[in-house]
Formats: structure tokens, sequence, C-alpha cells
């Protein structure tokens, strides 16, 4: 256990696990920029395939857009593991 001192002048005592979780909750900025960071690549894949789409490189169906997101979405979960999106 570690004390510390409140704003009273009284010590305070800290549990291990209530200190983890601050200093996990102190990480939480940097872990969602991290995943954002990550995941970039994906979403330039998907926005250069709508792209493509609507200059009429690539056929527009719902048949052949559904596969490249299944596609996609394997690539992604394979590639980022548990930082993978889910839905």
């Amino acid at each position: 256990m570690v004390s510390a001192l409140t704003p009273g002048g009284s010590p305070r005592r800290r549990e291990p696990s209530s200190m983890a979780s601050a200093q996990l909750s102190d990480c939480a900025p940097l872990v969602s920029a991290a995943k954002s960071l990550l995941r970039t690549p994906f979403d330039a894949m998907r926005e250069h395939y709508a792209a493509a789409v609507r200059a009429g490189l690539v056929e527009r169906s719902l048949l052949a857009s559904a596969r490249f997101e299944r596609k996609l979405g394997a690539l992604e979960r394979t590639a980022l593991g548990l930082w993978a999106r889910r839905v």
C-alpha cells in the first residue's frame, strides 16, 4: 500500500489495484492515438476504393463492395489483432 496526503493533511491509503487503474487511465489518450494511427492505412484503402467507384474505375455493386470490405476487414484483423475495429 502507498499512503498519500489528502488536502486536509490526513494520510490516505491507496490500494495497488487503484494505482494500476489510475496509471491505465493516464495511458488512455496514448492508446487511442496509437489505434488511430494503426488504422489509418485501412481507412485510406477504403477511401481509395470509394474514389475508384465514384470515378467509374470499379463497378458500382453492393456485392463487390461487401467482398472488398470483408477482405479488407480480415486483413485489418490479421494485421492489428485485438486493436482492429469490431462492429
